[in-house]
């Protein structure tokens, strides 16, 4: 069977950036999901610019690149019925985990090529301690964020 192959344009060229070109691209944010997929997901990560860019929303998964700034975090958070995986790609930071806001015994530094598994239920944050865009994907089991979700800055995601 031939399936055909187009390598001119990645599928996730499309991703929205930060930049003078944010407002054109953001009006028109595109998740693959449910279809069939299939990246590049380290250069599809590490060429996402925005805070969250969801790529793919199934029924059982979702697939968010992040672009975290220098010196910034995600935000404390927690995910009641949701399990998350992590993956570094590209900067690196302090990952922190908890059964509290207030209480975060664990913590670990991470780099690229590390994994971040944060089980439902658990209060959690990543923290840039690098001086460029720490660069991540997660995967959330089920989705966490509403198809197409496309959050330029975290004060926009903060906002939602």
């Amino acid at each position: 069977m031939n399936i055909p192959i187009s390598n001119d344009i990645p599928l996730w060229a499309n991703i929205p950036a930060r930049g003078r070109y944010a407002e054109v691209q953001t009006n028109n944010p595109k998740d693959f999901g449910p279809e069939p997929f299939v990246t590049d997901i380290e250069e599809a990560t590490e060429r996402n610019r925005n805070f969250r860019t969801a790529l793919w929303t199934g029924k059982h998964l979702q697939l968010t690149l992040m672009s975290i700034d220098a010196n910034d975090d995600i935000g404390l958070e927690i995910h009641p019925d949701v399990d998350q995986f992590l993956r570094i790609e590209d900067g690196v930071g302090i990952v922190m985990m908890g059964n509290s806001k207030d209480n975060l015994p664990f913590q670990w530094r991470v780099e690229d090529g590390y994994v971040i598994f944060v089980p439902a239920g658990t209060w959690h944050n990543i923290i840039n301690t690098g001086t460029k865009p720490l660069k991540l994907y997660s995967i959330y089991a089920p989705p966490q964020h509403p198809a197409g979700t496309v959050h330029v800055t975290k004060a926009e995601a903060e906002e939602h």
